[in-house]
């Protein structure tokens, strides 16, 4: 498969503190590479990398290049309005806007993408990422009802499903089931599984079982550098450094 994700020698800091250091990544269109390693290894700065929300952070500076497809995400022409509309975001916990419908959760960045969709092609698109997201048939008769009302499952899924309304190239996962229960997790690695193909995923995970089962490719962070990236049952089996196999057999972390 082709790499649509290319990170090249990206360093991120906070004020003088270095998050990351010299990362070198690729990630395969339509795969799902999953990004391991202990609290604060720089997981979740990798991916506000790749969408640019680690500049909003003062004092954040990041260097090095970070690519998707053609697009350098961070020249100074590139717009961070229509980057943002091609890579979707889910973190770790649910954040439907609060005073939003159902409807209107996953209606809002189909209707700043395209202000003059008419009001039944505009419900046809909701409803196609509601079931991309496996949560139509849970919410077609609460389109109407505030999205707080839905368990912390389905808030997440639906913000999955607003993730999925603008048809993004790229979607980032910051431990997307980190405040789930058991079947809410389930349901989220399910929806992962039959996306791959569609979309070019990142996920971020604590959960090395999770990672094994959803990812095409795993990379290690620790410290803030890349320490191995591999196809995932070559990582979890067969590691190649030794730092990889301590902490993926529990001996630290």
């Amino acid at each position: 498969m082709a790499e649509l994700i290319q990170l090249r020698d990206v360093t991120a800091h906070f004020g003088s503190r270095a998050a990351l250091r010299g990362v070198t990544l690729d990630c395969a269109a339509g795969a799902v590479t999953a990004i391991i390693g202990p609290s604060g290894s720089g997981k979740s700065t990798l991916l506000r990398c790749i969408n640019r929300l680690h500049e909003i952070t003062p004092g954040a500076r990041t260097s090095g290049t970070v690519r998707i497809g053609d697009i350098d995400v961070h020249a100074q022409n590139t717009s961070v309005v229509t980057l943002r509309r091609s890579i979707g975001m889910v973190f770790q916990r649910p954040t439907p806007f609060p005073t939003m419908s159902v409807f209107d959760n996953v209606a809002s960045g189909l209707r700043a993408a395209q202000p003059r969709l008419r009001r039944n092609a505009l419900a046809e698109q909701v409803e196609r990422a509601l079931r991309r997201a496996g949560l139509w048939n849970e919410v077609v008769d609460r389109l109407d009802g505030s999205a707080l009302a839905l368990s912390g499952g389905q808030q997440q899924r639906l913000c999955l499903a607003r993730a999925l309304a603008v048809n993004p190239q790229v979607l980032l996962l910051d431990e997307p089931t980190a405040s789930l229960d058991p079947l809410g997790s389930q349901r989220i690695e399910e929806l992962l599984y039959e996306l791959r193909g569609e979309v070019t995923i990142v996920i971020v995970t604590h959960n090395m079982q999770q990672a094994a089962r959803v990812s095409d490719v795993t990379a290690f962070l620790l410290d803030g550098e890349l320490v191995e990236v591999a196809p995932t049952q070559r990582l979890f089996t067969t590691p190649r450094d030794p730092r990889t196999e301590a902490y993926v057999t529990g001996r630290f972390g």
